[in-house]
């Protein structure tokens, strides 16, 4: 293939110009506010999955205690009637005082268990209540992180977008300059070679490769014409030669 030197030459600015978007394009992949916001967005949700954890304990223990409550207005209910009975002197038998006594007993005792275990569930609610608000508080200061990451995350997306599309500019200016089988032999090169299609030989170093060419390698390359299109023997990249070349 050939290719006059100052093509060649151009060959290398199009060569700088995709390096730049390769390296924008990992920039953008991989800026540390991704990390951050993908890391501190599933403690959010492991967060927001403890919380619904905890309101469902709550909401299940309130309505135990609801349930608890009713039973125990209604130990009190049956304990105020027969005490009543018992208070206006209308029971006249001996055997039906003792029974009524003996009832009354066992719904004191009763309603002491229930109200325990009402009280228990209060506690319960209680202490539930504070791990709500210290989970609720937690997940708003991660959420709180994950917003400002995010909008870092926008401000730094937006950077290398606009310096992106510079270069794309550029290389639209560049590329249709560009013999057109050079361009297609440079960008199958590229695709294949971690996107460096075209490199400078710098005295005796290929810089795609970063190998010194052999002796008889660089004889070649010396001796081939100025507007010929010539190839590392290491890595096969287009070798453009230049006055630093060694030659």
């Amino acid at each position: 293939m050939k290719a006059d030197p100052a093509t060649q030459l151009r060959l290398l600015d199009l060569q700088a110009v995709d390096s730049n978007l390769d390296r924008l394009a990992v920039r953008r992949r991989d800026l540390p506010e991704l990390a951050v916001i993908a890391e501190h967005t599933k403690t959010v949700d492991s967060l927001k999955a403890d919380i619904v954890r905890v309101e469902t304990e709550i909401s299940d223990l309130a309505r135990a205690q609801r349930k608890l409550d009713d039973e125990i207005d209604l130990v009190r209910a049956r304990a105020d009637r027969d005490r009543r009975r018992v208070d206006s002197g209308q029971v006249s038998g001996v055997r039906e005082l003792e029974n009524l006594q003996s009832e009354l007993a066992s719904l004191a005792r009763r309603q002491g268990v229930l109200e325990d275990e009402a009280l228990e569930k209060m506690e319960a609610v209680e202490t539930l209540d504070g791990r709500l608000a210290a989970l609720a508080a937690e997940r708003d200061r991660v959420q709180a992180e994950v917003d400002v990451a995010a909008a870092r995350r926008d401000e730094a997306f937006a950077e290398i977008d606009a310096q992106a599309a510079e270069r794309r500019r550029e290389r639209e200016r560049l590329a249709p300059g560009l013999p057109a089988p050079l361009v297609t032999l440079y960008e199958k090169i590229r695709s294949t070679s971690n996107g460096v299609g075209a490199a400078r030989l710098v005295r005796r170093r290929c810089e795609g490769c970063h190998l010194e060419l052999s002796g008889a390698d660089l004889r070649e390359v010396a001796a081939a014409a100025a507007d010929e299109v010539v190839r590392c023997e290491e890595c096969r990249r287009i070798l453009v030669r230049t006055a630093e070349s060694g030659l």
